[in-house]
């Protein structure tokens, strides 16, 4: 069996979303100090609705392609859907990730929840 399946492979051949957004209202930045892995969630809200996301991860393989489904599951939801993503469905998303790397599942989900406590910061509430 292959360790990665295609879908990661192909996630972190092909990252969806990567890069910054200028005017986002709201940033989040996590990281894992035990593997190095870092990521940074750019969204733009718009009428409660996500309409563009973007991200920065250095990390592994595995991260990268965690990030980037993760932006794919939230990307034209409202918030409300955003804030209920966990990173069960981020991995099941993904075909599945090796045990030792969920971690980076955690992440995607902490970012995009990190980003998601700015907007309401943001906008008091």
């Amino acid at each position: 069996m292959a360790l990665y399946s295609e879908k990661v492979m192909d996630h972190f051949r092909n990252p969806r979303n990567v890069g910054v957004i200028e005017d986002a209202n709201g940033i989040g930045e996590v990281g894992n100090a035990k593997c190095g892995d870092i990521m940074k969630m750019y969204l733009k809200i718009e009428d409660d609705i996500i309409k563009d996301v973007k991200f920065e991860t250095f990390g592994c393989g595995s991260a990268i392609a965690s990030s980037s489904m993760a932006t794919e599951l939230i990307k034209g939801k409202p918030v409300a859907d955003a804030m209920k993503l966990t990173n069960e469905a981020v991995a099941e998303a993904l075909d599945g990730l090796p045990d030792y790397k969920m971690h980076c599942s955690v992440l995607a989900e902490e970012a995009i929840k990190s980003a998601l406590d700015d907007y309401h910061k943001r906008n008091g509430q």
